[in-house]
């Protein structure tokens, strides 16, 4: 548990250094957010295993043609999530998340790939399951999600961490939707952060190990030790990467800072792994503003 605390007691720090530093920079942090969206939407689709690479993804979110045949359905997804990605940026500061939103959120991800089941619930007898894990009752749905919502909004006294990772563990538990879970799940992580007045995160492809563990751990015995661990982390990460732009710090290379300060890079890859020191991601390199 005082592990935990003090994790939660330095995301709160580091959010009251970002709104001291923000006032005069909000344009900046607007770009930031729209460098983001081509890696949120790599990472997320590569979760569910789309074949994109980053650099393809962003392409396709340019329009710039690619180097090799591309299905369809891998376009589309790229760029309904995209849209989502941004239509949350400005909606969530001034909506509540309800299940209407939810519907439309999905409605928006999944048009043109699957228009059948496109923004409602599964209906009956569509059964959905992860690996041996076998979703509830279409009949169901509707309940746990109100539930998730009612549980979300009774506990504000709890850390934004714990909160984000309950909701989170409960959508995905719950798999409401036929296709899209795993997508819409980790946009309302970010509906709620945003909301709340945090920044977004992003949960990134090479931490799928972990993820999933994540949700083996709370169809088990119902507990969040492992998302807390990882929402803590991303959103730690990403109040390190906005810091270091507000702050007006020279970003360089984790592998550059390890020969200015002539030390280990493997010692503090680990520490950046671990977030004890100012260290980002930021397309898949880590960085650290000085």
């Amino acid at each position: 548990m005082s592990r935990k605390l003090s994790i939660y007691n330095n995301i709160e720090i580091l959010r009251t250094r970002f709104y001291k530093a923000l006032p005069g920079k909000e344009p900046l942090m607007k770009l930031i957010a729209e460098t983001e969206v081509s890696e949120q939407v790599y990472n997320s689709n590569a979760i569910e295993n789309s074949t994109l690479t980053l650099e393809e993804t962003e392409k396709i979110l340019l329009q710039i043609d690619l180097d090799r045949y591309i299905s369809e359905r891998e376009i589309f997804e790229a760029k309904n999530l995209a849209r989502v990605v941004s239509y949350i940026g400005t909606k969530a500061v001034t909506q509540e998340l309800s299940l209407d939103v939810i519907l439309l959120l999905h409605k928006m991800l999944i048009t043109n790939i699957r228009d059948d089941i496109a923004g409602r619930f599964r209906a009956e007898n569509e059964y959905v399951r992860v690996g041996t894990y076998i979703a509830p009752a279409p009949s169901e749905v509707r309940s746990l999600l109100t539930n998730m919502l009612s549980d979300y909004m009774g506990s504000s006294a709890l850390s934004i961490v714990s909160r984000v990772a309950k909701l989170h563990l409960s959508f995905e538990h719950t798999h409401p939707f036929c296709d899209g879970n795993g997508r819409i799940g980790r946009v309302l992580n970010n509906y709620i952060l945003i909301r709340e007045g945090y920044v977004p995160i992003n949960i990134k492809f090479i931490d799928r190990k972990k993820y999933y563990e994540a949700f083996r751990e709370f169809d088990t015995n119902g507990k969040t030790d492992f998302m807390e661990e990882i929402v803590g982390k991303a959103l730690t990460n990403s109040y390190h990467k906005r810091l270091a732009y507000l702050e007006g710090k020279t970003i360089i290379t984790l592998r550059e800072y390890a020969t200015l300060k002539k030390t280990s890079y493997t010692n503090l890859i680990n520490k950046a792994h671990r977030q004890t020191i100012e260290a980002f991601m930021e397309k898949g390199v880590w960085k650290i503003g000085v």
